[in-house]
């Protein structure tokens, strides 16, 4: 293990500016003195006010990337340390992670020496623990199920079978179902007792499986007896939704057999509740590794979560491999002191990387069709498209003003211009490889965030506005959008994107589904206007927003803390008026990246609120239950 050479503290007082202040003490715990060095650190309270520091030299920002220098002539001896103060905050900091997500030094020789970090403290107060997240909840049926079905006429035996197996004869694709699930399983708890064989035992009870042209392809009917279970379902994905919901059963009862039981008799009656249930992961900001995708895409069919939003592409990062254009995927995604990109969000000295290339994807899609989840790709298109950008630099105005608009995140001049012939040359390109890799229906693109005034300071831009007789950004983007939707209906696959896709005009409603995020009003406002969305508000379905008040709860908290018994209340209809319900065509939790960086924050903000969207995804509102919710959310399985 290294020992820490250099350590940045950093706290917060709320004094000093609009917005607070920081104060940054750097520790010295090197053999070697330090003199002529620059510091770095990256950070999401970003400081816009450069000349707001006291006792150091702001040099430079990019983003979260801030980069200051010691007053001239500081050395700074072993043992010793420096403390600066920076105001001229753009917001104040709430919590925890709100501080240096990462820090490096620069050396008078030009090398570069990490930097350890530790979360944000709040001066001159008490930091308070933050509330627990779930009580302990209640049982009025000692069944361990999530989702919650639809319809439960069931009552508990006193044992559970040793294993549940196909009756003899069962077809052979049932028989395959059964093992899929099981090897489901084994994946998820590596540790736990399998609930199903594929061959009879004398002491398990068999499974006699129907196929019910009746039933929709996604519900599924258990009648349970002493002597077996009847398993009716109406497709693959209903048989599969069945037998994990058995496989849950046997879970709790063998785990936990002082609060859950097996049903000895009754019937479980069963179908999703919205068609769309879908999890968004951004794997821009932080690189998740393919064992990880892989196996949240498993967590997700344990839940009876059928779509996966794949957000490929951001500022920070490409990751999808495109052949036809590989600088995207070597300069488009290395961050580092001396890379293309600058560090962002956590990453420091070393450089980063990391991508996915057309086998990895090939993999994980054959996973996930497998387990009837579908992997919908994001390419965030116009915004966020600095990493692009920095790869692709003929897709810039030469003539463009530098910095002529910042992106709500901090980046300079980021979205694609919609004047530049080459723009469509490669999104063409681009969509030829993603409809070869995701034979999903939709190929969600972005349309978010991008900054009004965008492309105004763009000679070529400014030519197309006057040719098009277009006013402004977002007739512009517009403009833009309509000529993507057109490839992709060209290629036989739908536009899904973020709500500002219907800014400046939009697109056409038809085969366009909108994912309302801003706030739950906004998704009302897209149904009047003919959009078929799926509901996603960060107030309730953010899984990076914190989860309470208190300092010490990590996360963001723009859209305000949402509590596990927020999220799992949340109703996304809301007020949707009844001729509009039609358009709603279900929900999702979204995972945005900027305060993943481990598995235990990961962990800890994405459950069980994950666990609490699948439910209100899948389960009647009358069948809801907070308590019982609380209950059962401790066995659900993690990172």
């Amino acid at each position: 293990m290294t020992p820490v050479s250099y350590r940045l503290e950093a706290s917060w007082q709320p004094d000093g500016g609009a917005f607070g202040r920081f104060t940054f003490t750097l520790f010295n715990f090197s053999q070697a003195s330090l003199t002529g060095f620059r510091l770095v650190y990256t950070s999401l309270t970003r400081v816009i006010v450069p000349e707001a520091c006291d006792n150091a030299t702001f040099l430079r920002r990019n983003a979260n990337f801030h980069e200051f220098a010691p007053p001239a002539g500081l050395t700074l001896g072993p043992g010793e340390c420096w403390t600066f103060t920076v105001s001229g905050l753009h917001r104040q900091a709430r919590h925890c992670t709100d501080g240096a997500k990462s820090a490096y030094l620069t050396l008078s020789n030009g090398e570069h020496v990490p930097v350890a970090v530790s979360d944000l403290l709040l001066e001159n107060a008490a930091s308070e623990p933050p509330p627990a997240r779930l009580p302990q909840g209640r049982l009025d049926l000692p069944f361990s199920m999530q989702p919650w079905p639809a319809h439960v006429d069931a009552w508990a035996g006193d044992s559970f079978p040793v294993v549940l197996y196909p009756t003899s004869g069962a077809a052979s694709d049932d028989v395959a179902a059964v093992g899929s699930v099981l090897a489901l399983f084994h994946r998820l708890f590596s540790a736990g007792h399998a609930p199903f064989s594929l061959v009879g035992s004398g002491q398990g009870r068999p499974i006699a499986f129907t196929k019910n042209a009746a039933l929709a392809p996604e519900a599924y009917e258990l009648a349970f007896s002493t002597k077996e279970i009847r398993l009716a379902y109406g497709g693959a994905a209903g048989r599969q939704y069945a037998l994990t919901t058995l496989a849950q059963l046997m879970n709790g009862a063998r785990t936990h057999p002082d609060l859950f039981r097996f049903p000895a008799q009754g019937t479980i009656s069963d179908a999703p509740r919205y068609g769309w249930r879908g999890c968004h992961l951004d794997v821009s900001r932080q690189f998740y590794p393919t064992s990880d995708i892989s196996r949240l895409i498993d967590i997700l069919a344990w839940f009876k979560l059928n779509i996966f939003h794949w957000h490929l592409t951001d500022d920070e990062a490409w990751r999808l491999e495109i052949k036809a254009f590989p600088a995207l995927t070597t300069l488009g995604v290395m961050r580092g002191p001396d890379e293309p990109l600058l560090p962002q969000l956590g990453n420091g000295a070393e450089p980063t990387g990391g991508f996915y290339s057309h086998a990895d994807v090939k993999a994980l899609v054959a996973q996930a069709s497998a387990l009837n989840v579908e992997i919908v790709p994001e390419i965030d298109i116009p915004g966020h498209s600095a990493a692009t950008l920095v790869a692709l630099p003929d897709l810039t105005d030469g003539q463009e003003a530098p910095e002529s608009y910042h992106s709500v995140q901090g980046y300079p001049n980021n979205a694609l211009n919609p004047a530049i012939a080459f723009t469509y040359d490669f999104l063409e390109k681009v969509f030829d490889e993603i409809v070869e890799l995701f034979p999903s229906q939709y190929i969600h693109i972005g349309g978010d965030e991008v900054a009004n005034g965008s492309w105004l300071a763009s000679p070529l831009a400014k030519k197309l506005m006057e040719k098009e007789g277009l006013s402004g950004t977002f007739a512009l983007q517009s403009f833009f959008l309509k000529r993507v939707k057109q490839m992709l209906t060209a290629r036989g696959r739908k536009l899904a994107g973020w709500n500002e896709v219907a800014h400046g005009g939009g697109v056409s409603t038809e085969d366009t589904l909108l994912m309302a995020w801003e706030r739950p009003e906004v998704g009302i406002d897209l149904a009047r206007e003919g959009y078929d969305v799926v509901m996603t508000p960060g107030q309730a379905y953010y899984l990076d927003m914190a989860q309470a008040d208190a300092w010490q709860e990590p996360g963001a908290s723009w859209a305000g803390t949402a509590t596990p018994a927020h999220t799992y209340g949340y109703e996304a209809e809301g007020e949707f008026p009844e001729e509009l319900k039609a358009r709603m065509k279900g929900v999702q939790a979204c995972i945005w990246s900027e305060h993943f960086l481990s598995h235990g924050y990961f962990n800890h903000l994405v459950f069980p609120r994950l666990c609490a969207i699948a439910e209100a995804a899948w389960t009647p509102k009358s069948a809801k239950d907070w308590q019982r919710f609380a209950a059962i959310a401790p066995l659900s399985p993690k990172l």
